[in-house]
């Protein structure tokens, strides 16, 4: 029986010349990934300042632990800090010894997870199909390095993704650590290997990933994935199997001897101020109770996953049913090697379903699962090569994408209908408005619909994925990147500004106090500690009591958001402007003089 290929045959001879070398084969990958990790997590990264509020208290955190020597406790601001554990600290401390403190060196940690899950997942794909195309004793290159490179291009090129791929918080070493865990599990569990003293390396690799998650962010670490793991063996009726296999007690201790000892230094040295913090309030608190009113409706996830994972999105529920996953006794007579789409279903549905059920929620909770949704979109679109009876599930979910991304294109042409204003940069909207960026997205999104159905329409639907990166690639690039260089203008410029002519200006012990929103970018680019005070009369009472105070500066640094400083309403002789940055104010404020004013009150009552 002769099996049709491709469409295209000179393309699948190209293929075939290239899988018969290599070297060539190699190249071509690592140059794909190259480029798609590019311009996902690098193009830019640095060029654009901190972002407050989170992003900051990690990159001080980490710069502190380079100062001071100190790799055991985490500090920021002359406190601890131990919302996080400490490997995304360790990792931008070194890179800091490397590239100098610098946003690229705050950042690169995020950008090499988010780069090695890419790469792993595309090696995970081909390797797949190579061993159906074994199964079914045909060749079909075409379909292997297609789809891998289909499947590491949606997984980079995504909103979720790219957004805490460039920024230097804990969120993507974590996803890199469970991701790369689950993959290497899969191809453990692949190799079908006959039980031994020790786990094959597939195995042994997955523990250390799981113990790095918990150096990342603590129990979660070894929970989620554990779970999905313990979920997939047991549909399967494989527990006892895949635990000769596995040896966990061996993994287990593994596991330990990677996290461990961290733990046990820090909880030595700190008692139960670390246990409380960092078990109690940042582990079980959110998991059960509304921490910091992150709170959200039940439905929440959703609308994360559909435009998180625009615009790639509308094809998840039709990728997750083409499996049918519900008819076990189809999975039970395959190869473990085709289990590929049956276990990132449990890898999705597991991630989606733990976070929530928990109470507290974050947009960046859910991106565990976008490795998983970029391969089940990926195996949604290969089976365009030899499956007919895909193309009407795949035209269905072709049609919701032209009205999805038509939905986006309408938004970005009424943006300004639709959203407020922004009192750190009152600016902002206009200038974006005035630059015409939204219309281009929105120009970008609406000839992206129009390709997309005039290829439905001549029924040739393997294109539509690449439309839609490229018009993603296309919108990055015109409106989202353009769009940042003037957010950070506007927003966090001013403060970057302000805290470096502080540190001129600021006297031999003069104290610097921010009032107003709190602002760690102040900390790490000012390398100084901050007072940080919310509300204007808690400012007031402050530096009252700072002034009565013997022995003290005779002045303070006041950095303070315009409406603040209105609000606290100090008399004008009563301080001294230095600067006015965007929606900021430094003035300093002499206690000299407001000691005068209380003596003259005190005089008059």
């Amino acid at each position: 029986m002769r099996i049709k290929l491709s469409d295209r045959p000179p393309i699948d001879q190209w293929f075939k010349n290239i899988e018969q070398h290599p070297a060539p084969a190699v190249t071509i990958a690592i140059l794909w990934l190259l480029l798609i990790n590019f311009i996902a997590f690098v193009w830019n990264l640095g060029s654009i300042g901190l972002v407050d509020e989170t992003e900051p208290l990690f990159a001080e955190a980490s710069r502190q632990m380079l100062v001071t020597g100190d790799w055991i406790t985490p500090f920021f601001n002359g406190e601890t800090r131990f919302d996080k554990p400490a490997l995304i600290y360790w990792c931008q401390a070194i890179a800091y010894s490397i590239m100098g403190v610098n946003e690229w060196a705050a950042r690169i940690p995020s950008a090499l997870a988010a780069t090695a899950v890419t790469a792993l997942s595309f090696y995970v794909v081909q390797w797949y199909f190579a061993k159906k195309d074994q199964l079914e004793q045909t060749a079909n290159p075409t379909r292997r390095y297609l789809t891998a490179a289909l499947a590491s291009a949606i997984m980079a090129l995504n909103p979720e993704m790219i957004v805490w791929g460039r920024i230097g918080v804990s969120d993507m070493l974590l996803t890199g650590c469970i991701a790369s865990a689950l993959l290497c599990f899969f191809l453990g569990y692949a190799q079908n290997s006959t039980p031994s003293r020790f786990p094959n390396k597939w195995y042994l690799a997955s523990y250390v990933l799981m113990g790095g998650a918990i150096l990342t962010k603590g129990p979660v670490g070894i929970v989620l994935p554990g779970f999905i793991m313990i979920a997939f063996a047991v549909y399967l009726g494989k527990f006892w199997q895949l635990w000769r296999e596995m040896r966990p007690i061996f993994g287990l201790f593994l596991v330990f001897l990677v996290s461990a000892p961290w733990y046990i230094l820090v909880a030595w040295r700190n008692g139960w101020n670390f246990i409380n913090a960092f078990f109690g309030y940042h582990n079980i608190e959110r998991f059960t109770e509304v921490v910091n009113g992150h709170s959200a409706p039940w439905y929440f996830y959703f609308l994360v996953v559909l435009l998180g994972f625009a615009p790639y999105s509308v094809f998840i529920p039709a990728s997750i049913a083409r499996l049918k996953f519900w008819r076990r006794s189809h999975f039970l007579n395959q190869e473990r090697s085709q289990h590929l789409g049956l276990f990132v279903c449990f890898w999705f549905l597991g991630v989606f379903g733990f976070f929530t059920i928990a109470v507290t929620k974050l947009p960046s909770y859910v991106l565990p699962l976008m490795p998983a949704a970029a391969i089940l979109v990926a195996l949604f679109w290969s089976d365009l090569f030899y499956h007919t009876q895909t193309q009407k599930s795949f035209r269905i979910s072709s049609w919701v994408n032209v009205a999805f991304v038509s939905t986006i294109a309408v938004a970005l042409f009424n943006l300004f209908k639709l959203v407020g204003t922004d009192p750190a940069a009152p600016e902002l909207y206009q200038q974006i408005q005035n630059s015409g960026l939204t219309n281009w997205g929105g120009i970008i999104w609406l000839v992206t619909a129009i390709i997309i159905a005039a290829f439905i329409l001549i029924r040739s639907f393997r294109p539509i994925i690449a439309i839609n990166i490229v018009g993603f690639v296309a919108f990055l690039a015109i409106v989202l990147m353009p769009a940042l260089f003037m957010m950070d203008a506007q927003r966090q410029a001013p403060l970057r500004q302000l805290s470096v002519l502080a540190v001129e200006e600021k006297q031999p012990n003069e104290e610097l106090v921010m009032v107003g929103f709190k602002k760690p970018t102040v900390t790490f680019y000012s390398q100084k500690k901050v007072t940080y005070l919310s509300a204007a009369q808690e400012a007031l009472d402050y530096i009252h009591t700072q002034a009565s105070k013997k022995n003290n500066p005779p002045s303070l640094l006041l950095l303070a958001e315009h409406k603040k400083l209105m609000e606290m309403d100090l008399p004008p002789d009563n301080y001294k402007d230095i600067a006015t940055k965007g929606a900021y104010n430094l003035i300093r404020i002499p206690f000299q003089r407001m000691k005068q004013d209380k003596k003259e009150k005190m005089k008059i009552s």
